[in-house]
Order: C-alpha cells, then structure tokens, then sequence
C-alpha cells in the first residue's frame, strides 16, 4: 500500500494518468532507469509504484527486462468479463440473502444516486469519460456491499481491463443510453426482490461488450 503523498503515491499518481491517457505506447517495452530520468522521478519510488501498477493490473513486469502496458485483447477481455460476472453476481446472492434492511436500503439509495449522475454525465461536456467513471463507480458500490477484501482487491485489479472495455464500448452510438438503461432495470429488479431477473439482467449487462466488434 502506497502513502497518500508519498514520493510512490505521486509516481504512481503520473504513471498511472499516463497509461489511462494513453501517452504510454501499449507495445513498447518500457526501461524502469530510463523513465526514471524522462519523467524525473528517482528510481526508488517509482519502482515501487510499478509494483503497485503491476499488482492492480495496470502493467506486466518483465524481470532485469523492463515492463509493458497491459492491452486488451479478446482473451483478456473476456477473462476479466468472466471474473467479473462470478464476483457480482455472487454480490445478487448476498443481497437477496442478506437480513439487514437498512443496509440493503443504503445499498438502494447508493445505486439510486449513482444512476442519477449516470443520467446526468450522458449529456455532460466531459462525456464520455464523466459517464466511464460513473459506469465504474455503480458496479463498484454493489461490489463493496459485499463487505469481501479479497472481492474488492480483486475488482481493483480487473479496473484496468473495465476501462479499456468500458471505452471502447462507449465508441458505438447509443451504448451509453443502453448501459443507464441496463442499469436501471438491474437497479429496479434489486428493489423489486427479483433477485433471479436481477441476477440474469446483471450477467447479460456484463457479457454485452463480448458481442461487440471491439477488438
């Protein structure tokens, strides 16, 4: 774990706003020393936030070679896609399963706020990247409902892979007012107690980008 303000957490912070704004080049083979100096970062902590891009799946270190910026490509898609799927559906099941009113109703209100400032950021002039950030944030909420470490460390690590999905998704015209639209029924199934429609509007919600012509 990186301290906020450290010398890692800015590293991590520049590296990180460089491989999601693309200025990194996917197939290039990076030297830690020589993007140390390019950068002006000292080599300690910026090999320690590669450590940490590396374990949130962000970049593959090659040993005494460098490392590579991860990329998406049918496999890797559809591994991350089949991940996500095991991880919140089994989230549908704790909720339906779950005894505790009030926090399933937080749970509601939360999704309920994330999907009125989904609704907003169609339109926002910061779209599309305003609407991905939201799209992450809902699935986010549901997954942390679960109260698992393991879950969230895991989902951490497959947010990479989300946003270069959800991204590339977006590209398609009207994808974004499905994925509200998708949201929505997901949200109103939750509320409603269908836990089984819930659970098969969620899968098939996930899945959709496997459909399309992405890669």
């Amino acid at each position: 774990m990186i301290e906020t303000g450290s010398l890692q957490s800015q590293a991590y912070k520049t590296m990180k706003e460089l491989i999601l704004s693309k200025s990194l080049d996917s197939g290039v083979l990076y030297s830690e020393t020589r993007l140390a100096k390019e950068l002006g970062i000292s080599r300690t902590p910026l090999r320690e936030a590669l450590q940490c891009l590396s374990q949130d799946g962000y970049i593959t270190i090659m040993p005494s070679r460098g490392f590579q910026i991860r990329t998406l490509n049918k496999k890797t898609m559809a591994e991350s896609i089949e991940a996500r799927c095991a991880i919140e559906g089994f989230c549908v099941h704790l909720f339906a399963s779950c005894e505790d009113e009030a926090r399933k109703q937080k749970l509601l209100e939360d999704l309920k706020e994330s999907l009125s400032r989904q609704k907003a950021a169609l339109t926002s002039k910061n779209f599309p990247e305003s609407f991905t950030e939201e799209d992450h944030q809902f699935h986010m909420t549901f997954v942390h409902f679960a109260g698992n470490s393991e879950f969230n460390q895991l989902f951490q690590r497959l947010l990479y892979m989300i946003h270069l999905t959800t991204s590339g998704a977006l590209t398609i015209t009207g994808r974004a007012q499905t994925t509200y639209e998708e949201h929505l029924q997901f949200y109103l199934l939750l509320k409603k107690g269908e836990a089984d429609q819930a659970y098969q509007a969620l899968i098939a919600h996930l899945m959709m980008p496997l459909k399309m012509d992405l890669i």
